[in-house]
This record gives C-alpha cells, structure tokens and sequence, in this order.
C-alpha cells in the first residue's frame, strides 16, 4: 500500500487558531496512512523532497517525522488547502513506489544469485561425485 495521508490532528493545532490572536504560519501534523518504513523516512527528509516542495512554491516548508505523523512546519491549513497538500501527497506517493520498486528489484537480485549459488554447489556436487579413488 502506498504510503499517504489521513488527515489533519486537530488536537495539534494552535489554540488561537482563526482568531486576532491566531498565528499566520504554524506547524500541522497529519496522519499517515500507515507506519512509514525507514526508506521512505529517509526520502521524505532529503534534498530531493525539499527541491521538489521548493520548485511547487513552498521553498519555507519543511517536513517532519515524528512516528505515524508528518510534522509539516512553517504552514497553514489554507495553504494546505489551497495546494500544499497535494503536492505533499503527489511526493509520498512517488517515495512509496520507488521505495516499493527498489525492494522488488533488491528481492529479484537475490533470488537471482541464489538460483545461481544452487546451481554452483549442484556442480560442485556433480564435480565431487565424479571422482573416483578406485584404482584402475
């Protein structure tokens, strides 16, 4: 299952939201989906997801892991509304599939040099069996 986002903890929000007292930008943590693996972590805090926030107009945002929640930080729910969080989503789920297809090349390489392992210690076998200390 690709890896993406519930929704918004509204617990976590500020107090004074949407009131004179109210920050402009805050941090919101939204739920993912499921648990996410360790790859994926990695790629959502790397170079490559701050570019792609960056070349999408949100250059200030920066993303947070903390468990099953993505802490997206220096924001606000309009700007999540009015396109962040689509961008976010399209981003999780491109690490999720590369993620998922670099494990699914990673399981076919292994199975592939164990195929060839068993095929060696099968000849090795054949070798060993060929010898002969009998005298002729």
């Amino acid at each position: 299952m690709l890896l993406g986002l519930r929704g918004v903890l509204v617990g976590s929000l500020p107090v004074a939201l949407l009131t004179a007292d109210g920050p402009d930008r805050y941090t919101v943590e939204a739920v993912f989906t499921r648990r996410p693996e360790r790859e994926e972590i990695a790629a959502i805090l790397d170079y490559e997801t701050r570019g792609h926030l960056a070349l999408n107009g949100y250059s200030t945002i920066e993303l947070a892991v903390s468990d099953r929640r993505l802490e997206i930080a220096n924001t606000n729910l309009e700007e999540l509304r009015d396109g962040l969080a689509s961008v976010i989503a399209a981003r999780l789920s491109e690490i999720s599939a590369q993620v998922i297809a670099d494990r699914l090349l990673a399981n076919a390489r292994t199975a592939d040099a164990a195929r060839v392992e068993h095929r060696r210690a099968a000849a090795v076998v054949a070798l060993v069996e060929s010898i002969s200390f009998e005298s002729n």
